[in-house]
């Protein structure tokens, strides 16, 4: 329990929010191990990768990764009467171009809290533009998952769950005046190079300074 303006609130290590301007400098904290920078993509990688998640499904929380800290902050509650149609995260030790970690939607048969950490089957992914941006989504499976697991490729999801996941996020902005383009989805080739890319960029940038 933490309090908040004289509220007690449950989190998982979660954060909420300052004004834009004060986000960094309030939640700077030192010698704290960060999800995004301390733990590797995986040991099987592009295959199975770790991923981190920030937003259970189910959620109509739009949390993220506060990336100074590490922590899980609440960015916003989405504007539309939407839920997150899978456990949504990051992989670890990735960079892309719109400055964040690369995004990876695992499909389960339980909500994953954030914070928690599973082994992702990449399956494929779904190519998005984001406001004039790419914005690209890993879709996996939990490997740990005896419902999911058997699945080898995004081919083999039910239809109904690539529809549900597209529709959501051609929806999921729209009250907030902002554009979102689902493009396609593709096998898991096509996710294994995006990852890999990924990692490439974020060794460039993080560890080759």
């Amino acid at each position: 329990m933490i309090l908040h303006n004289g509220y007690f609130l449950k989190c998982y290590l979660c954060v909420l929010l300052p004004p834009q301007k004060n986000r960094e400098n309030r939640f700077k904290i030192n010698n704290m191990k960060n999800p995004w920078h301390d733990i590797i993509p995986g040991d099987d990688v592009p295959n199975v990768v770790n991923a981190c998640i920030e937003i259970s499904k189910g959620s109509k929380g739009k949390f993220e990764l506060h990336k100074e800290s590490g922590l899980i902050m609440l960015d916003r509650v989405l504007f539309s009467s939407v839920h997150y149609p899978a456990n949504y995260g990051f992989i670890p030790q990735t960079y892309c171009e719109d400055n964040d970690p690369l995004d990876i939607l695992v499909i389960t048969s339980i909500e994953v809290p954030p914070l928690c950490l599973l082994n992702a089957k990449v399956v494929g992914v779904m190519r998005m533009i984001d406001n004039g941006e790419a914005d690209d989504k890993i879709i996996a499976v939990a490997a740990n998952d005896m419902s999911v697991n058997h699945v080898n490729d995004i081919s083999e999801l039910p239809p109904h769950n690539l529809k549900e996941i597209k529709r959501f996020f051609e929806d999921y902005k729209k009250l907030e005046n902002k554009e979102v383009k689902v493009d396609d989805f593709l096998g898991k080739e096509k996710a294994f190079e995006i990852i890999n890319d990924s990692i490439e960029l974020y060794k460039k940038t993080f560890l080759n300074n």
